[in-house]
Parts: C-alpha cells; structure tokens; sequence
C-alpha cells in the first residue's frame, strides 16, 4: 500500500486501510485511497442521518406545535380550603387510594344529594354546573373552571345548560372508604 503521509488524518489512515484490506485491495493510489474515503465519509453522513431519525436519539417536532418555545404550566387551584370557604380536613387514615373520575351530567339534570368523605378537587371540562349546599350557598362553574369541593357537607350539582357538563374530579381517599355517600331519599 502506497500512502503520503501529511495530507490523510491518522483516523482516516486506518479506515482506507482497513477497507484495502476487506476489499483485496493491495496496491492502493491517491486517487483509489480518495475514492475510498469519499465512500466512506458518504456512507458516516448516511447512518448519521439514519441514527438521527431513530426514536429516542432525536428530537423533530412533526406536530402544528412545533413552533412552541417550552411547556406551559397553569396552576389552577393550590388551597386549604374547599370553595365555600371551610378548612379542609385531614387525609383519611389507612392504606392512600386516588379515584380519578370522568363525570358526564346530562342537560337539564339535578344530582341527588350526597356528600364527599374525602378531599375530592376536579376541573370542569365543558358545559356548565351549578353545586348547592343544603344550606343555599352556591357555585356556578363554567368549561375550565376548577373545584374544590366540600368535603362532609350535604350538596347537589344541576346542569342548568344546553349541552351535557363533563367534569374530572380526582378524590384522595382511603381503601375501603367510600367517595361518595348519597343522602337517602
């Protein structure tokens, strides 16, 4: 093998050789060992690109956000107290139990009154609800609006709207305590 020592970075020495050698090549020229090395370099900048679009080694954005600069974090609610103004109490006692519900109230529909023995806190997803204590404070809840509800206070909520109200509500209870108790008719 012929090779100019001066004009080859030592790393690329090594790979044309190496290639000569897979290749049965004995008797390699400059313009063999540069044919080589343009080989090579093309085939490096494909299996760059082809790691690059490799889930996990990159990150492209395909999706209409891509313009967005980070996330975005809105706090909706951070309180001790539930929304008509009492302390919230302790966790209950025992082994913890989140319930996450998606709750859909029809138009037109009064829920039966009940009570939360947990702390339970949701966000209104659409539509519109109306939350009533036995004692007559109210809240009137829109799409986006959060929640806090009271907890071991009689109440109902009545979707006095147009079109059904989804909302989410996560409880933080206990195994073996109920979320919800119904008043009995």
């Amino acid at each position: 093998m012929v090779f100019c020592k001066g004009w080859l970075p030592p790393r690329l020495i090594s790979v044309v050789r190496h290639r000569a050698m897979c290749t049965g090549t004995q008797n390699l020229t400059r313009e063999k060992a540069i044919h080589m090395i343009k080989q090579t370099i093309r085939i490096l900048a494909a299996l760059s690109v082809i790691l690059l679009l490799q889930p996990g080694c990159a990150t492209v954005r395909i999706s209409s956000e891509a313009n967005e600069a980070s996330p975005v974090v809105k706090e909706l609610v951070k309180t001790t107290h539930n929304w008509n103004g009492e302390l919230l109490p302790a966790y209950p006692q025992g082994q913890p139990e989140i319930t996450i519900l998606r709750i859909r109230i029809p138009a037109g529909t009064r829920l039966d009154t009940h009570s939360h023995p947990v702390i339970n806190a949701g966000v209104l997803m659409s539509g519109q609800l109306t939350v009533v204590t036995t004692d007559g404070k109210t809240l009137h809840l829109k799409a986006g609006d959060p929640i806090v509800e009271v907890v071991n206070t009689l109440h109902y909520g009545i979707n006095q709207g147009k079109v059904p109200a989804e909302i989410v509500v996560f409880y933080a209870g206990a195994i073996d305590t109920p979320i919800t108790v119904v008043e009995p008719r």
